[in-house]
């Protein structure tokens, strides 16, 4: 953890957010209090805020903690001559020229920190005087190139002029480049350069945190840790799970921080058939899981593997709603597809299951038989939860659909009715009363072309029933008053308006062959008799004569 905090205040360092920085080297200190780079990379950060004597604190406790660290000495020096403290500056850093005698930075800001001084001196001022300036920009080649630029030209003539406009170009990367060069130090650094960091703008050290032989002891643990749970997956491909559950229980003695040996393990169990001990290892990673801050899905994942145990035994126990239960938590962690199509399942199980226990031919007859007496007194609303009570004993009850698609149709509400009519035919193509019902339905509805075909489909099963035959007499005439055109102006309109929300009829009336064919029925009566020669465009204009779209006289 303290690692992962070094890491972040590196990347904050590297953004140029200094406060963001501190802060994840604070955390990181707190949680390693002896690890010198930390302090040392946090005393940059300071230095870079110019707040030196937070940046002087913490590089004396870095020489405290590694004295025998150059890079301590070198932090040491640079808060120094932030606090323009340049004898203390030059004592630390022949100190840490006593440690490393070659280091060109100790050596550079020994030079620095020993040049004489008057009151006032400030090397930032200094830096800037003469031609000396210039000389230096044109000798370095990352500078040079900026010397070509007027903007920059410029900038630096007004700095010279007046070394406190320094504060107003801080943020252009070119100038602080530039005072870099001036000053004999480095700024940033590209990715790979061994770079070296000074009061004005330091960049912590991607050194390796110390660990103690602790840490390093449960290093070498959550390795194995690794390559056992790699064994157990590889024995679990294998279906060696007795094998695999050696493997993932040795991973987690070796590493209890990590829950994916317990559901990898309860997958074992899942596949093995024992849905105690894999719901048991789900429960430990779910609750070992939120200690630890796991991510969202690794919980989800756990309580779905859960799940799917719990419905295994809903299969003997005959009760799935833990599994339900269980499915819909994980979906609140993470919404998994096959997580909700697991649910979906358990829930379509569940109900298939209750249908089969509710299921009672006996009691449905029953209830049928309520239904008719109910029926018969015109107590229709009885009668429909009487007929309902029995298709939920028996699904399969052609009767009980077609008496309550009787009671709809005595009701008004003729969608119901159709729908049970419909089903009727379903479940028995053979059974006549759903076909009387059905075109009966249509009939009420003025859809008497679709009531003549379901009367014809029925006379198929029984050609001598006379309600089918009745029924198709009824529909010829109604169609034949059409033809005729015996309509009244109100049936007429009544029946235009239905017939338009027929899709048929919609399809007829768009189709460009029709529209010039009914043009021809008023304007050319010669070429109308000539596409009524076309079974399939007589059959469509009979359905537009039916509809009373169009009037034969």
């Amino acid at each position: 953890m303290a690692e992962e905090a070094k890491s972040k205040g590196n990347a904050a360092f590297s953004s140029g957010d200094y406060a963001a920085a501190i802060t994840h080297f604070t955390e990181a200190i707190n949680l390693s209090p002896t690890n010198h780079v930390l302090y040392s990379n946090r005393s940059a950060a300071y230095a870079s805020l110019h707040r030196y004597a937070e940046a002087l604190s913490d590089a004396q406790k870095t020489v405290e903690l590694k004295p025998d660290w150059a890079k301590g000495y070198s932090r040491l020096g640079a808060a120094y001559m932030g606090l323009s403290q340049y004898k203390e500056a030059a004592d630390a850093y022949r100190k840490g020229l006593e440690v490393d005698p070659s280091n060109e930075t100790l050596k550079s800001g020994l030079a620095d920190a020993s040049r004489p001084r008057g009151p006032s001196s400030n090397p930032f001022v200094e830096a800037f005087q003469g031609e000396e300036m210039w000389a230096k920009l044109t000798a370095d080649p990352g500078t040079r190139v900026y010397l070509q630029q007027p903007d920059f030209v410029k900038t630096m003539q007004e700095i010279q002029k007046n070394p406190n406009n320094l504060n107003l170009y801080m943020k252009d990367k070119r100038v602080m480049q530039a005072l870099g060069v001036l000053l004999n130090v480095k700024f940033g650094g590209s990715k790979g350069e061994d770079t070296e960091m000074n009061e004005a703008e330091p960049e912590p050290e991607p050194e390796p945190m110390e660990l103690t032989e602790e840490e390093r002891e449960k290093k070498e643990r959550k390795e194995e840790a690794k390559k056992e749970k790699e064994q157990g997956n590889a024995a679990y491909k294998k279906k060696e799970f007795e094998k695999a559950i050696e493997h993932y229980s040795k991973a987690m003695e070796l590493d209890d921080e990590d829950i994916s040996y317990l559901t990898n393990r309860a997958a074992v169990y899942l596949e093995m058939g024992k849905y105690e001990e894999c719901i048991q290892d789900c429960d430990k990673a779910v609750e070992r899981g939120r200690e630890l801050r796991f991510d969202f899905k690794m919980i989800a994942k756990a309580l779905t593997r859960k799940g799917s145990a719990l419905v295994k035994m809903a299969k003997c126990s005959k009760d799935f709603e833990p599994a339900i239960e269980t499915f819909q938590k994980a979906l609140t962690e993470h919404r998994n597809p096959d997580t909700l199509k697991k649910l979906n399942d358990a829930e379509k199980a569940k109900k298939e299951l209750e249908q089969q226990e509710y299921f009672d031919p006996k009691i449905a007859e029953e209830e049928r038989d309520k239904g008719n007496g109910f029926f018969k007194e015109q107590k229709y609303p009885e009668a429909v939860r009487h007929y309902s009570e029995a298709i939920k004993r028996n699904p399969k009850d052609v009767r009980a659909y077609s008496n309550r698609a009787a009671c709809y149709t005595k009701l008004g509400a003729l969608p119901e009715g159709l729908k049970d009519a419909e089903k009727c035919i379903e479940l028995d193509s053979s059974f006549t009363k759903g076909y009387t019902r059905k075109g009966a339905i249509q009939f009420f509805m003025k859809e008497y072309d679709k009531a003549m075909e379901t009367y014809q489909e029925g006379l198929k099963h029984d050609p001598k029933n006379q309600e089918l035959l009745d029924g198709v007499r009824r529909c010829v005439e109604q169609i034949n008053k059409a033809n005729r055109g015996d309509l009244t102006p109100e049936e007429l309109k009544e029946r235009q308006a239905k017939a338009m929300q027929d899709p048929e009829v919609q399809n007829i009336l768009s189709d460009p062959v029709m529209r010039q064919v009914l043009v021809d029925f008023q304007e050319n009566p010669k070429a109308a008799q000539e596409h009524m020669k076309n079974p399939m465009v007589m059959n469509k204009i009979q359905k537009l004569v039916s509809a009373g779209i169009v009037q034969v006289r």
